[in-house]
């Protein structure tokens, strides 16, 4: 059976597709973080909100996040979700790895999954 947080992270990478950033803030916990690029951590629904308008404007607006292979790790409440994230855009020259082995923390919150912690660059964060 395939985890319904699969179809939650779809809608998210849609969202953003999309630049419906309203919308992908439904998939946040009030107290989320984003991790921006190493060194540079958003905090709170608001301020992730202003992070994904930047990095869409870095990305010339054209940013498209897909999900390869996923591995999620359920304890009760919380998910811990390893992805291969891929992302496709028109700017051919980002400083930043297009494609990279994410890790997302996920919360059920009344009965709905949101991300706690949104870390796009996984471990890669340890690479000082």
């Amino acid at each position: 059976m395939e985890h319904e947080l699969r179809e939650v992270i779809k809608k998210s990478d849609l969202a953003i597709k999309q630049e419906d950033f309203e919308t992908l803030m439904n998939y946040y916990t009030d107290d989320a973080i984003l991790v921006v690029k190493p060194g540079t951590i958003a905090r709170g629904k608001e301020e992730i909100k202003k992070a994904f308008i930047a990095i869409a404007k870095y990305f010339n607006n054209s940013i498209v996040p897909t999900q390869g292979e996923m591995l999620l790790l359920e304890a009760g409440d919380t998910v811990l979700v390893i992805s291969q994230t891929m992302l496709a855009a028109d700017k051919k020259d980002s400083e930043f790895s297009m494609e990279r082995r994410a890790t997302y923390v996920f919360k059920k919150q009344n009965g709905q999954w949101l991300c706690a912690i949104d870390n796009s660059y996984g471990t890669d964060l340890l690479n000082k």
